[in-house]
């Protein structure tokens, strides 16, 4: 009889996600659960996402909060009311830590910035702003509503209201090259308060640039170019102090984004709202929940029975401990070989490890942590796979 996954380590945190589905328009690379409506009853969605959390409090009661991420979507276009109205439901029913982040999303459009005072008087502390390229034909290319100027001034905005401030930019986009790329990043670093997401473009299917794709009107980096801007990002940001401490992701040491740590480390999570996903862990066993994707399916169905979910799905050792491994390598600080023991219920390979340590794609730490290298980082997917054989 195969055993269940271990629980969670509780040192890896516990956060609540909200998930905010609606856009002013839809970005032509985004796969994103995200629609563009031109009426919402924000007071409904309200009431829905706080009677979710009732019931995400039920299943998992008795946690202290580390983190609270509003994501989207746009959550930006949500009234400083709504965004308060979630945050002291989340407190009604966990306790929140002292020293908990609470972040939103924001798109950087000179109508939502008006509203960051707004939202730091309702108890957001952090804010990650969607600037994406710090050129106006870039930005126009992209699908944007905002100009640099508009970019610049909502970051300047945000540095003043908000304790911690990051932004994403892509990059890896058409005709890109890596002195180009180490242009425009230098220049964010120095824009940057202590954190920044980069991402490279990916054609995501059903998306408005999977269609130019695959027409031939839109071509992306081929594998060496791609690694090329990788090892640039790499680079530049180690220069201006912001290494990267995940894959797509760098900070000054300290500011990293606990949210996603929480994910990273495989903690706890209740994500609340249309298409959110969680991994509690329930009756000792590490599950898997999603609720409705569709906004008003999701509104409807929390009306009538107090939440969204739809999918309740316990992992079994293997699924659970693979998961480990595919989130936990993605990090600079690697996993604890132990974890992912107790997990699957046998160790790591150490035949595997040797090879992958020879090839130079993982290495092992005093500490004894296993992590990959700048070059696993490069081929994670295949490391992963090897490993989890």
């Amino acid at each position: 009889m195969v055993e269940p996954a271990a629980p969670v380590d509780r040192d890896a945190g516990f956060g609540i996600y909200v998930h905010w589905p609606f856009c002013a328009a839809r970005c032509p690379y985004c796969d994103f659960n995200a629609h563009v409506r031109r009426e919402i009853n924000e007071a409904r969605y309200a009431r829905a996402l706080t009677a979710e959390l009732a019931a995400m409090a039920a299943r998992a009661p008795g946690r202290t909060v580390d983190s609270v991420f509003f994501g989207g979507g746009t959550p930006s276009l949500m009234s400083e009311a709504t965004v308060a109205a979630v945050i002291e439901a989340i407190a009604r029913h966990w306790r929140l830590a002292e020293d908990v982040e609470i972040t939103l999303e924001a798109n950087p459009t000179s109508v939502e910035a008006e509203r960051f005072h707004g939202y730091r008087a309702a108890g957001i502390n952090r804010v990650s702003l969607g600037i994406q390229a710090l050129d106006d034909e870039t930005l126009r290319f992209l699908g944007r509503l905002h100009d640099m100027n508009e970019a610049l001034s909502a970051l300047e905005l945000a540095r003043t209201s908000f304790q911690r401030v990051s932004f994403d930019l892509i990059y890896a986009r058409p005709g890109q090259t890596p002195k180009e790329w180490a242009q425009e990043l230098a220049r964010a670093c120095a824009l940057a308060a202590d954190h920044l997401s980069l991402y490279q473009l990916t054609i995501e299917p059903d998306t408005a640039f999977a269609m130019l794709h695959a027409r031939g009107k839109l071509a992306t980096p081929d594998e060496d170019l791609a690694r090329a801007l990788y090892d640039t990002t790499l680079e530049v940001t180690d220069a201006h102090g912001l290494p990267a401490y995940e894959i797509s992701n760098h900070a000054k040491p300290g500011a990293e984004s606990r949210h996603n740590l929480i994910y990273w480390r495989c903690g706890e999570w209740a994500g609340v709202g249309p298409g959110a996903h969680s991994r509690l862990v329930l009756d000792g066993k590490r599950t898997a929940l999603s609720t409705v994707r569709l906004p008003e399916d999701w509104l409807g169905r929390v009306e009538r029975t107090g939440d969204g979910v739809i999918d309740c799905e316990g992992l079994d050792p293997v699924e659970a401990a693979d998961e480990f491994l595919v989130m936990g390598l993605r990090l600079r600080e690697g996993i604890d070989p132990r974890r992912f023991e107790a997990l699957r219920g046998r160790p790591l390979s150490r035949a595997r490890i040797k090879d992958l340590a020879r090839d130079e794609l993982v290495e092992e730490l005093p500490d004894g942590h296993l992590r990959a290298t700048l070059s696993g980082f490069a081929v994670l997917n295949a490391v992963v796979a090897d490993l989890a054989a």
